[in-house]
């Protein structure tokens, strides 16, 4: 699935946020966004992910040469993981498994995806631990788990690091380097960190009033 947005216009107040932006995605490539806090990419990633409308503007996935109609499935297709993650009053292996309960999922695929992707993001070992009781970096990782039991075709990372201490940091672009090398599904992160951008994009965007420029490829 590719992702392609063109000519996006969004405002707030009067205040344009995206100005004409434009950029086509492909599929299996790490792509990280970066810019100023402020200057849209929260924004550009919800648009992206069809969770907001722009005021003008087309957001278009295709599979091969077929254009996908932006319905409850293919949204499903897709996951935003946002700097702040809610969790439920419960344990942590029951807030993992939360989106595939709501989609029916058998039991026995609950627990193995799961399991497989909290030892992915290294809390295996706080399967049964109440969530609450997590750091602000575990919290963040159990986000991205939460994601990732979903097996999106794009992911969506907002700010992962933002709000988390440096060992947590260091795990996270770990993951995302393994999510790399495992090459099944393409990431769209923003950061403000440049160094966090190189050392984790195979592609490396820049936001400048309201549009997207390519950085230089590694």
């Amino acid at each position: 699935m590719r992702l392609e947005v063109s000519h996006i216009i969004k405002t707030y107040q009067g205040k344009t946020i995206l100005n004409d932006c434009s950029f086509s995605f492909d599929r299996n490539i790490t792509y990280v966004l970066m810019g100023a806090n402020g200057c849209g990419k929260s924004t550009f990633l919800r648009i992206c992910a069809l969770l907001e409308r722009p005021d003008s503007g087309a957001v278009a996935f295709t599979a091969g040469d077929v254009p996908l109609e932006q319905d409850m499935a293919l949204r499903r297709r897709m996951t935003l993981v946002l700097p702040r993650i809610g969790v439920f009053n419960t344990t942590v292996f029951r807030n993992a498994a939360y989106g595939l309960q709501l989609r029916s999922a058998a039991r026995k695929e609950i627990e193995e995806r799961v399991n497989n992707a909290l030892d992915f993001v290294g809390l295996g070992p706080q399967r049964d631990q109440h969530a609450l009781t997590l750091s602000s970096g575990e919290t963040q990782r159990l986000g991205i788990a939460r994601a990732l039991v979903l097996d999106p075709e794009i992911l969506f990372l907002d700010e992962p690091t933002a709000s988390v201490d440096e060992e947590n940091t260091e795990i996270i672009e770990s993951i995302v380097g393994a999510m790399k090398k495992q090459g099944r599904l393409t990431v769209i992160m923003t950061t403000h960190d440049r160094g966090q951008a190189e050392r984790i994009a195979d592609r490396l965007l820049i936001m400048k009033h309201g549009r997207i420029e390519e950085g230089a490829r590694k």
